[in-house]
């Protein structure tokens, strides 16, 4: 019987993609506590910033030539990537991706591979832990079954277990201050300190361990969600040894049941000290004990304050809060404090509302005044004046340097969901538009001189009525309200959204789930004769457009400051900016000449229209081209990019197509309305 481990840390990478320092310091710390004999007693093997070839000899040995009774332990830390279709692939060092966005997969080890080494391997012990992004999508190869299994002294259960640091969609959190990634950290520590032994039989096995950390890091980072997938009983696998008579350890239990929130009231501290006693434990033993069980509770604590003090800050600077304001907020919470959308929320409406009844925004009331009629004469019915909202266009330059900021305002009306949830809808004035591309070559991705996609031409004059289209994708508030109603066709899952947060863009949205959102609005609406659907692919052009014929709304470039996309990419002149690796609120940046936000990136958005290769015998009038064509009508259209694309995906023109069934994380949708039928409009 024997114990093998093989440590793989990938911190360098090419241009395009991040480096991570704390890979190497992660593999450092794993080879400590596995390696020790007082614990873990591996064999261990480590692997830095390995090729493709190394990787992979590497792995194959590990694999290799084991018997069945041994342990074998693969861990991982770096960058996952995903394909589109749920692909995940290991990196390397010379990992990298074109142009494109795409993955050079000939520099990438696939999931796959490494799945047939461990089903090729004799071994009846097989662990895999994995400290990167979007690791789940590997776990989710492992199938799940069950069965009677005899257990061994030594090694506990037989099978296979995947521990990964997030799900299929989600992203690891690692900071530059920070030595280790925080999920390996825990590792170490449930291991180190023998914590993660929780039926104090004096060994810790893999469920163990996964329970020490998801409790951990619900404490210090809730936006994270590690993950476990097993075979058989590979969940029984004792990992490392923990020290049963340890005093420490006792004394940590006992803390662990006494914290209150981070903190130790006074009848915990009391049984505490009579604890310590008994344990024999100096107070300075003790109180290290104690900082390091109310460390995660009061980081965590301390970044919810931090945020509240930052958005407190920023009201008083300037009130209302502005589309660049809201974004650079965004990003301090997600991605420095790691707090969790629905903790952020409490806080906003918290503060925000609180500063709103302090500094009242009076905007002036013009009721309707009647007309003086003859007596003689019946008064026309009064209409009632619809609303209108201001905002700045902006445009930039071919290097996306912002040149102009003008006002703009755009006429809407409010659609009355209940419990506070509204859905505004701009008025999008009728009028004609060159849908598609020029024939002529243009500066796109990454600078280099490209053509447009033949699916965009020929370009055609296409003349559009005007209609009401949604100011913002549909949000997560909205779809909850409208999902509750009853159905018109299909069932409608409430919460269907992988980033989570009301008034972030509802995903993973099938074009049929898009289609019964609409029904059961129009239904909503028959009191005043307003009839919902999926834009088509004309009005989704015109509206985007807004009068312009650049590539985006706002000029012949595209930034991040002005719209969510893969920011290591970049188009045109433009330099590299972030890649956020999320949704964000639909409320972001600032709209288009329509007023309609968020067109380019964030997410993709449903078109009503099948898809077709090209342009060829399009209709001219804005209306649904249902027309069939060698593409079949099972193939429904998208537009506008999101924040997992490249820029090039993002633009105006750009079309692309999915099956009418299709879920993913970045996905959505926006509504028109065109039927307004008793004129109330």
């Amino acid at each position: 019987m024997g114990k093998f481990a093989l440590l793989i840390g990938v911190s360098e990478y090419p241009e395009g993609l991040s480096a991570l320092p704390a890979a190497l310091n992660d593999v450092a710390a794993m080879r400590e506590v596995l390696e020790c004999p007082e614990m873990g007693g591996f064999e261990v093997t480590t692997l830095l910033n390995p090729t493709e070839g190394e990787f992979r000899r590497s792995v194959e040995s590990l694999f290799l030539n084991r018997a069945s009774e041994d342990l074998v332990l693969l861990y991982f830390s770096g960058h996952g990537i995903t394909e589109p279709g749920g692909k995940f692939f290991f990196s390397t060092k010379r990992t990298k991706k074109d142009a494109r966005g795409r993955l050079s997969k000939a520099t990438a080890i696939p999931a796959t591979e490494i799945y047939d080494y461990l089903g090729d391997c004799e071994s009846d012990r097989k662990v895999v832990i994995l400290d990167c992004c979007h690791s789940g999508a590997f776990g989710d190869l492992i199938p799940r079954d069950g069965g009677d299994i005899d257990f061994q002294d030594q090694l506990g259960g037989m099978g296979r277990v995947v521990l990964t640091a997030s799900a299929a969609f989600d992203y690891s959190f690692e900071r530059a201050d920070e030595a280790l990634a925080i999920y390996t950290r825990y590792l170490v520590e449930g291991i180190k300190t023998g914590a993660a032994d929780r039926d104090e039989d004096g060994w810790v096995s893999v469920d163990e361990l996964h329970d020490f950390v998801v409790e951990k890091l619900s404490k210090a980072a809730p936006g994270m969600t590690p993950q476990r997938y097993v075979a058989k009983d590979g969940e029984k696998i004792r990992l490392t040894r923990a020290i049963v008579a340890d005093p420490t350890k006792n004394y940590r239990k006992f803390v662990q049941q006494y914290i209150r929130d981070g903190e130790i009231g006074p009848t915990g501290r009391r049984i505490l000290n009579g604890k310590r006693s008994e344990l024999k434990l100096t107070p300075e033993a003790a109180l290290t004990i104690e900082n390091d069980e109310c460390q995660p509770y009061r980081e965590h604590k301390k970044n919810l304050q931090e945020y509240e003090a930052c958005l407190v800050e920023e009201l008083e600077f300037k009130f209302p809060l502005g589309d660049r304001v809201k974004k650079e907020l965004q990003d301090y919470w997600k991605k420095e404090l790691k707090l969790a959308p629905d903790e952020v929320e409490a806080i906003e409406k918290r503060v925000i509302d609180a500063f709103a009844r302090s500094h009242p925004i009076l905007e002036p009331i013009v009721p309707p005044i009647p007309t003086p009629e003859p007596i003689a004469q019946p008064k026309p019915i009064a209409q009632p004046k619809l609303p209108t909202f201001a905002f700045e266009v902006v445009t930039v330059d071919v290097t996306g340097k912002e040149i102009s900021r003008k006002p703009g305002s755009a006429t809407y009306f409010r659609e009355d969901l209940g419990d506070g949830v509204t859905l505004d809808m701009v008025k999008i004035p009728g009028g004609s538009f060159k849908m598609g591309a020029a024939k002529k070559v243009f500066l796109g991705i990454e600078g280099k001189e490209e053509g447009a996609l033949d699916s965009e031409f020929p370009q055609h004059e296409v003349n559009v009525k005007e209609f009401w289209m949604g100011k913002f994708a549909v949000t997560q508030a909205q779809w909850k309200k409208i999902a509750r109603l009853a159905k018109v066709n299909i069932e409608l899952n409430p919460n269907p959204s992988h980033f989570k947060g009301t008034n972030l863009p509802v995903e993973r949205v099938s074009w049929y789930e898009a289609k019964e959102f609409c029904d059961r609005l129009s239904r909503l609406g028959e009191k005043t004769g307003k009839t919902y659907d999926l834009p088509t692919e004309a009005q989704w052009e015109y509206a985007c457009r807004a009068g312009t014929t650049t590539p985006f709304h706002f000029g012949e470039t595209i930034t991040t400051d002005l719209a969510n996309f893969h920011g290591g990419h970049t188009y045109g002149k433009a330099s590299k900016g972030k890649y956020r690796a999320t949704t964000i609120a639909v409320d972001s940046f600032t709209p288009n000449a329509f007023g309609l936000y968020n067109t380019h990136g964030n997410v993709w958005e449903w078109c009503l229209d099948p898809w077709h290769d090209n342009y060829d015998g399009a209709p001219t009038h804005g209306s649904v081209w249902n027309a069939s064509n060698d593409s079949g009508p099972d193939r429904r259209l998208l537009r506008g990019g999101s924040w997992f694309d490249v820029p090039h995906y993002c633009r105006s023109a750009y079309r692309f197509y999915l099956d009418p069934a299709y879920q993913d994380g970045n996905i959505g949708f926006r509504i028109v309305c065109s039927s307004l039928s008793r004129g109330l409009f």
